[in-house]
């Protein structure tokens, strides 16, 4: 048999997004599948131990596994950027603890937080006063009100339905998430904040926009935004929600 010179690419994909998820998680992966992923970036996926109940101690207790984590998303390469995707548990643990622990695990790559997409998103597209919808306890509700309140919004109101399992989170039907997000939005919000990775929230955004008349930005889509921005990416796809349209604001 012949054996000779193979010419190589440098990389299998022009651009790599890694994606460090729940091992419990439903969503995340399939958004990233359908709003980020193409033939020039590519998606890469590593899941950390989670065990349910949806409370601030038990999404705490994922901090150790983080660096491992993100070491393990093609080792020795490096990244364009890297999302820890659970909102909640990025509040609990602390938008700068979870990039450094990225960090240890893969220097250099710029970190993306669902909830410092969100604020970021939620200010490029001009909003100070947001309502918000969240599927958890009150308990797990509450850091998240009092994040986006440090990061300089206003609170026209807040909504929580009680779950405790991410599980639940993502059986919620996309037509029941904009049924939802109508009656969470207060007549005086610039824009609705939807939280949670578990919500398959993302894949319904033009159509809450729709029925709220107003920006509406999610966990999902906004981390999408983000990493689509990062890699260079400033495709404007309304059909996402009006953030989908824009460039990565300050």
């Amino acid at each position: 048999m012949a054996s000779g010179a193979v010419a190589l690419d440098e990389r299998p994909l022009e651009r790599r997004v890694g994606l460090v998820i729940l091992a419990t998680d439903h969503t995340s992966e399939v958004d990233f599948r359908r709003l980020v992923a193409s033939d020039r970036i590519g998606v890469y996926v590593a899941r950390v131990a989670y065990a349910n109940p949806t409370t601030p101690e038990n999404l705490r207790a994922m901090q150790p596994s983080l660096s491992e984590a993100a070491r393990l998303i093609l080792p020795d390469e490096p990244l364009d950027a890297l999302c820890y995707s659970c909102t909640s548990a990025s509040v609990v643990i602390g938008d700068e603890v979870v990039q450094q622990a990225l960090l240890a695990g893969k220097p250099g790559v710029p970190v993306v937080t669902p909830a410092a997409a969100a604020a970021r998103g939620l200010k490029t597209l001009g909003a100070r006063r947001i309502s918000m919808l969240t599927p958890y306890t009150v308990e797990t509700t509450r850091p998240m009100a009092d994040y986006f309140l440090a990061k300089g919004f206003d609170l026209a109101s807040v909504t929580c339905l009680g779950l405790s399992d991410d599980r639940e989170m993502a059986r919620i039907a996309p037509a029941e998430l904009v049924r939802l997000a109508r009656e969470a939005t207060a007549q005086d919000a610039d824009a609705l904040f939807v939280s949670c990775t578990a919500l398959r929230a993302a894949s319904v955004a033009a159509e809450i926009e729709a029925a709220i008349g107003r920006p509406v930005v999610t966990s999902n889509q906004a981390s999408a935004w983000m990493c689509l921005r990062l890699c260079g990416d400033e495709t404007a796809r309304p059909e996402r929600g009006r953030l989908m349209t824009l460039p990565l604001g300050a």
